[in-house]
């Protein structure tokens, strides 16, 4: 594009929005030049971790964490862009699941940076400077769960009778499968770890819930025309993505966490109080996004060792 169709469309480009090009081009000539660091915020993002010990490895415990939390930023803004499109095609929806996939395995190979790369001893002491805080309290995960699939999938399985489409929000919350990582259902009191993270997010969680209840990517996937719906392709991106998070995402998780919570005498429990193993381990909650994918022998081995490898279609 020659000098003069290039001030022809910036021009046209800023009355469309009721401005003057003429401002915005003298702009240029006094602003600087973008660099990488500004661009990136590399100062910012350098500057953000802060140790609670004077144990070296707890650095990377909290880079770690928090790398995954920029993961999961990307996830939820692929996931959006599903959610929200007109005219959703198989191939737009596959392409994102994809990627969306390839960021959870990252996410479950990184966990060998948890599970090798840290010392357990280091590990086992600054732990305690951490209580009652807890990865459980990820929220952007929690709405990555949300926005992945209808409420009574993530609904813990001993009430999910209870619960359907005329349920508040509030009441199928108190409901969800990890309310059992701190909540006593008998006695209904709550550990500080659920307590805080509440305090802190329940509000806007009910708010995401009723924004995805019908956009998230199981119901966007059932509004499909039902030809679409029978897309292999398509089937088998949601079948690896279920797979990837609720499986193998978890079972490295899981594995990560037993090294160091197994390495004393006697099990610890979390930073956050849980039952970290009844709790993170697919078999019990089966946290399966999209179950009417699966066989029956498929969602009855869900966790197990002979699903390591989810079958292609």
């Amino acid at each position: 594009m020659n000098q003069e169709d290039l001030l022809e469309g910036i021009t046209k480009k800023y009355e469309a929005i009721g401005q003057d090009a003429n401002t915005h081009l003298s702009g240029l000539l006094h602003s600087r030049p973008i660099t990488y660091w500004d661009y990136i915020q590399t100062d910012a993002l350098l500057n953000l971790q802060i140790q609670r010990s004077n144990l070296p490895d707890e650095m990377v415990f909290i880079m770690y964490h928090q790398i995954n939390e920029l993961l999961f930023k990307m996830i939820l803004w692929e996931i959006e862009q599903v959610a929200f499109k007109e005219d959703l095609s198989t191939k737009f929806f596959a392409d994102r699941l994809y990627r969306i996939s390839r960021y959870f395995d990252m996410l479950s190979s990184s966990f060998k940076i948890m599970k090798d790369g840290m010392d357990v001893q280091q590990y086992m002491k600054f732990r305690d400077t951490l209580t009652p805080a807890s990865g459980f309290q990820s929220a952007q995960y929690r709405k990555i769960e949300f926005a992945s699939t209808e409420l009574i999938h993530l609904i813990d399985f001993r009430f999910r009778e209870t619960i359907d489409r005329d349920t508040p929000f509030s009441h199928a919350y108190e409901h969800l499968y990890w309310q059992a990582a701190g909540k006593d259902h008998k006695t209904g009191k709550k550990s500080t770890l659920i307590t805080l993270f509440e305090e802190r997010y329940m509000d806007d969680f009910i708010v995401f819930m009723k924004t995805y209840n019908t956009n998230n990517l199981w119901s966007k996937f059932k509004s499909l025309p039902p030809k679409d719906q029978e897309d292999i392709p398509l089937r088998n991106a949601m079948r690896h993505y279920d797979h990837t998070v609720n499986v193998k995402w978890v079972m490295e998780h899981y594995h990560a966490a037993g090294k160091y919570l197994l390495s004393g005498k006697k099990d610890a429990e979390a930073t956050g109080g849980s039952d970290w193993r009844k709790y993170m381990h697919p078999r019990y909650q089966k946290r399966i996004f999209f179950p009417e994918l699966w066989s029956k022998k498929e969602i009855d081995n869900w966790g197990i060792s002979n699903l390591k490898t989810y079958q292609k279609l």
